[in-house]
This record gives structure tokens, C-alpha cells and sequence, in this order.
């Protein structure tokens, strides 16, 4: 296992390369009693804006449990390869930063379906983990 601290001006090729592929991903996050709350999520790396983005509703509980307890981890399994975002949360509902997340989203995955309650989880990322 390796551990990164994010280096966003020189981004090691093969993490990126594995955090381009189209993975599935898991997103934990902590519910208000402290237990982990585990759902699969498509996450983004964003190098340009030195983030990770998880698009969902307002009404979801990941959002609840982001706005109580920013502390979240991402992870995404392939075969032997793998790899792990902790950071911080924030649930951004402006304009700019949902379109930011759903185009990163559909570069990555497919162009989600029209969501008029979408917001976007920005996480700052603390540590990438992994075996790629």
C-alpha cells in the first residue's frame, strides 16, 4: 500500500489514470451517532481544481451526514488495483460548482439524468491510498 498527500502540480500518471477509468466507487460517510454510512457513488478527481466531486440530491442522506461530519473516505476496487480518497466534505448547491461536478461526472461516467434538486459534494482531498 502507498499513500499519497496530494501533489497536484506533479499528479502521479498511473493514480490518475486509475481515477479516470470507469470504476464504481463507495462513499463513506458518518452518521450523527459516528457509524458509517457505506453507498456506491460515482466520484471524480478534478487535478484542476484540486478536489474530488460526488454529484446526488439535497435530499440524500450522504448530504446530511456530510453537512454534520465532513470526515468521508471514497474508494474504488479493481481486481488487485485499488485506491482511497479521505478527506472533508462540502455540500456546494451554487451554479457553478454543480455544473463543475456533473460535467466532470459525465467525462468519467455518462451524462446523468436531469436532477433539479442536484448538489455537489466537493471533497478536499487529505490522503490517496492505494495499490495501482
Amino acid at each position: 500500500m502507498t499513500s499519497w498527500r496530494p501533489d497536484w502540480d506533479a499528479f502521479p500518471q498511473d493514480l490518475l489514470d486509475f481515477w479516470t477509468e470507469r470504476h464504481l466507487c463507495t462513499l463513506t460517510t458518518l452518521r450523527a451517532d459516528g457509524s458509517p454510512h457505506v453507498v456506491p457513488v460515482g466520484v471524480t478527481v478534478d487535478v484542476e481544481q484540486r478536489c474530488a466531486w460526488v454529484i446526488t440530491s439535497r435530499t440524500s442522506a450522504k448530504v446530511r451526514h456530510v453537512q454534520g461530519s465532513p470526515t468521508l473516505a471514497a474508494c474504488q476496487v479493481d481486481g488487485r488495483r485499488w485506491s482511497t480518497i479521505e478527506g472533508r466534505g462540502e455540500v456546494r448547491e451554487d451554479d457553478e460548482s454543480v455544473r463543475r461536478a456533473v460535467e466532470r461526472y459525465a467525462t468519467r461516467y455518462r451524462q446523468p439524468r436531469v436532477n433539479p434538486a442536484r448538489v455537489a459534494v466537493r471533497i478536499e482531498v487529505d490522503r490517496f491510498l492505494g495499490n495501482v
